[in-house]
């Protein structure tokens, strides 16, 4: 399985890896990467790979059977090969602050209206969030990304911590997607804004909350029978 550093590191912008499988010319598996695969709402990083001074374009990243597949945009890598890597940090940060603002803004209505998030997707100049909600009003919202802006003034730190599948089974309000924890994993990632938030996570994250900047909620929408969404982006 491909080692994922951007686990551990958010900030890792560059890092030197190993081509271990090389598919159709264009679908690279290195042994480690900091490369972010599309999922959970947020988007794939892009970026470079790089031998012998010749650049590689990475144009998609996925997760494929615990594998890493790094899509890039001409032939020329090949198994075996010892490459550099570099990230599209730009792209990277702005979907690691609106990823952090989601977090915060989910524990508010999870805290304030027992919402659950239903679905979600980051892009690069908004947010959407989809969430049960049955006292629902757009106003209500509205107060509710107030109350985050408020929270985010507190430059509380985002931490990461791991926790078992029966630890976290304990404490149901980790899980924040209404879909529930996945079955087949028995160690879980948890990611902390200060003591007002902890939630089961794979995505990356700013490491404070000034680093976000400000919430303007752009829109609301009632799709009924409990089912909101909410649009916002940062400032």
């Amino acid at each position: 399985m491909t080692e994922a550093l951007y686990m551990k590191d958010a900030y890792l912008k560059s890092w030197d890896a190993k081509v271990v499988s090389v598919k159709d010319d264009k679908f690279i598996v290195l042994d480690k990467t900091a490369f972010y695969p599309k999922g959970g709402g947020q988007p794939w990083d892009e970026g470079y790979i790089i031998k012998d001074g010749e650049k590689f374009k990475v144009v998609y990243v996925g997760k494929f059977s615990g594998d890493i597949s790094h899509e890039i945009e001409k032939p020329g890598l090949k198994e075996g090969d010892l490459v550099s890597c570099e990230i599209d940090w730009q792209r990277r940060y702005t979907y690691m602050r609106y990823h952090t603002a989601c977090h915060l803004v989910s524990n508010i209505l999870y805290r304030k209206a027992n919402a659950k998030i239903t679905g979600n997707q980051i892009e690069l100049d908004k947010a959407r969030m989809d969430f049960s909600m049955e006292d629902y009003s757009p106003e209500k919202l509205s107060a509710f990304v107030e109350e985050s802006n408020e929270v985010i003034k507190q430059n509380l730190p985002i931490t990461i911590e791991t926790m078992s599948r029966a630890a976290v089974l304990e404490e149901p309000e980790l899980a924040r997607l209404a879909i529930g924890l996945p079955k087949n994993l028995q160690e879980f990632r948890i990611v902390k804004i200060g003591d007002i938030d902890k939630q089961v996570d794979g995505g990356t994250h700013v490491n404070s909350l000034s680093e976000i900047g400000e919430i303007e909620l752009t829109k609301t929408v009632n799709k009924g029978k409990s089912n909101r969404r909410l649009y916002f982006i940062l400032k």
